[in-house]
C-alpha cells in the first residue's frame, strides 16, 4: 500500500510540475490581460498547495516503509534537517520583509517635496546602487501590471513550522510533547489540544482587534499581553517543558500567518480591485491591514525566542517556566517597540531600559539554588550503574528506546570517559534543570541526581 501511495504521489507530483510549467509558458504570452493574470495566480497558488501535500503523501510512504525498522530514527533526523532549514529559511525571508516594510514606514520623508497623492518617499544607497521609494496614501491612479504581493514567505513558514511541529513533537508525542507528571494525556489528546489551542488563540485576539480595545492602546497592549500569558500559563500546565514553549511559539505564529491570510492579503486585494475599477479604495482597508502587519513586526522577537528555547534547559525546566516565557517575550518586544520608536526618531528614555531589565531579571530569577549539602566520596560504579539504568536507553551507540534509534545530539554514555566528557552537561540537564532524562521517562530519583551532583563536585573520577 504504502508503496503503491510513494508511485501515484510521484506520478501527480510530476504531472503538477508540468502543468505550473505550461501555465508559466502560456501567462508570458497574455501580459495584457489583468483577468486572465488574475486566475493564473489563483491556479498557481493550488498548484503550490497542491504539491507541498503530495509531498507529505510521498514523505508519509516512506514513514510507513521504514516503520519499526533502524531506518526510522535515520528518517526522522533527516526529516528534521531538511524541514529545519526550510522553515529558517522561509522564517528569515518573512521576519526580514516584516523588518523592512517596518522600518521603511517609519523612515519616510513625509514633509519635503511630497506630492499631494504620496504619504511619503525615501532615498536609499544599498549594494553600490541608488533607490528611490514612493508609498501612497491609498493607491496610484493607475494599477502597475507587474504588483510583487509578499505573502508566499508567511505561507511557508507556516507550512514547514506546522511539519516541523509534526516531525519533532507529534509523531514522538509520548517522548516529547505529553510529560505524565504533568498532565496524562494520550498523544491524539494532547496533539487535538495543540492544535486546536490555535484557533482558539486566533479567534480569541480577532475578536480584540475588531472590539473597542483598538481605540485605546495600552490597554489593548494590557490585554493582549493578558491573554498571551494565559497561554503560557494553559501549556506549561498541559504538555512538557519544551512543549509547552514550542506551542506558544506556534500559536503566536498562527496568528502571525491568519493576519496575513484573513486580513492583510484580502485588504491589500480589495484595494488593488479598487484601482483597477477606477474607485476610490476604501483607505480602512489599509489601515487594518497595517495594524496586523504592526503586530506581526512585535510578534517576531518572542518567536525567534521560542525557535532556540530548546537548547536553554534553564528556561523551558524552570518551575515557573510559564512566568519565564511570558517575561521574555514581553521583554523582547519591548526592545522592538524601542527600535521602531528609534526609526521614527522618537527615542524614550525608558523602554529599552525596562526591557533588559525584565530580562535580567528572568536571568537572575532562573538562576539554579546552591546546594551546600556536604558530599560524601561516591564511586563511579555507582554512577555508571544510575547511568545504565537510566540513560543508556537513548544515550548509547545502540539505544533501545522505542523513539529514540539513534543517540540523541550524538551524546553517547557507552564509555566512562565519554560520561565524564559530558559531566558539565549532565550537571546542566540531570542536577541543576531536571529536565534529563526526557519527562524523566525512566523515573530517575531525586537520591540519584544528588549522587551524580556529588560525584561531579568531588572531580568526576572514574576510579
Amino acid at each position: 500500500m504504502a508503496i503503491l501511495l510513494l508511485i501515484l504521489s510521484a506520478i501527480i507530483l510530476v504531472m503538477l510540475v508540468m502543468m505550473t510549467y505550461r501555465i508559466h509558458s502560456i501567462s508570458k504570452k497574455n501580459t495584457d490581460d489583468d483577468a486572465y493574470h488574475e486566475r493564473t495566480g489563483i491556479i498557481q497558488g493550488w498548484i503550490y498547495a497542491a504539491i507541498v501535500f503530495t509531498i507529505i503523501v510521498i514523505i508519509a510512504s516512506i514513514w510507513f516503509m521504514v516503520k519499526g525498522t533502524p531506518y526510522e530514527g535515520h528518517l526522522m533526523e533527516w526529516l528534521n534537517i531538511v524541514v529545519r532549514v526550510m522553515h529558517i529559511t522561509f522564517g528569515i525571508a518573512w521576519i526580514g520583509a516584516s523588518f523592512y516594510f517596518v522600518w521603511l514606514e517609519n523612515a519616510l520623508n513625509r514633509t519635503e517635496n511630497v506630492r499631494d497623492e504620496l504619504a511619503g518617499n525615501l532615498w536609499a544607497v544599498h549594494g553600490g546602487g541608488f533607490y528611490y521609494l514612493e508609498k501612497y496614501k491609498v493607491a496610484p491612479k493607475s494599477i502597475p501590471k507587474n504588483l510583487h504581493w509578499f505573502k508566499y514567505e508567511a505561507y511557508f513558514t507556516w507550512v514547514s513550522g506546522f511539519a516541523l511541529l509534526f516531525i519533532i513533537y507529534y509523531f514522538n508525542a509520548q517522548a516529547m510533547l505529553i510529560d505524565n507528571n504533568i498532565m496524562k494525556l494520550s498523544p491524539s489528546a494532547a496533539i487535538s489540544i495543540g492544535i486546536g489551542s490555535f484557533v482558539v488563540a486566533w479567534v480569541l485576539y480577532d475578536l480584540m482587534c475588531k472590539s473597542p480595545l483598538v481605540k485605546t492602546g495600552w490597554f489593548f497592549s494590557l490585554t493582549g499581553l493578558v491573554l498571551l500569558a494565559g497561554f503560557a500559563y494553559f501549556y506549561s500546565h498541559v504538555f512538557s517543558g519544551r512543549g509547552a514553549f514550542i506551542h506558544f511559539g506556534a500559536m503566536i505564529g498562527s496568528i502571525m500567518v491568519a493576519n496575513v491570510f484573513f486580513v492583510i492579503i484580502p485588504s491589500q486585494k480589495a484595494m488593488v480591485n479598487a484601482g483597477k475599477k477606477g474607485v476610490p479604495p476604501d483607505p480602512q482597508k489599509g489601515k487594518k491591514a497595517l495594524f496586523r502587519s504592526l503586530h506581526n513586526n512585535y510578534f517576531t522577537l518572542p518567536v525567534l525566542f521560542v525557535m532556540v528555547s530548546n537548547h536553554f534547559p534553564s528556561t523551558f525546566g524552570n518551575k515557573y517556566q510559564w512566568a519565564v516565557l511570558a517575561t521574555i517575550s514581553l521583554g523582547s518586544a519591548g526592545i522592538k517597540h524601542w527600535l521602531n520608536l528609534r526609526e521614527r526618531g522618537q527615542l524614550s528614555v525608558w523602554v529599552l531600559p525596562a526591557s533588559v531589565i525584565l530580562l535580567l531579571a528572568v536571568a537572575y530569577g532562573t538562576a539554579p539554588k546552591l546546594n551546600n549539602a556536604k558530599c560524601d566520596d561516591v564511586s563511579f560504579a555507582a554512577i555508571n550503574s544510575i547511568v545504565q539504568q537510566r540513560c543508556i536507553t537513548c544515550h548509547s551507540s545502540s539505544p533501545t528506546d522505542a523513539v529514540y534509534t539513534s543517540a540523541p545530539n550524538g551524546v553517547k554514555y557507552d564509555t566512562p570517559q565519554e560520561i565524564v566528557n559530558k559531566k558539565d552537561l549532565i550537571l546542566q540537564r540531570v542536577v541543576l534543570t531536571k529536565t534529563m532524562p526526557q519527562n524523566n521517562k525512566t523515573n530517575m530519583t531525586l537520591e540519584e541526581r544528588e549522587l551524580i551532583r556529588c560525584w561531579i563536585e568531588k572531580g568526576a573520577k572514574t576510579q
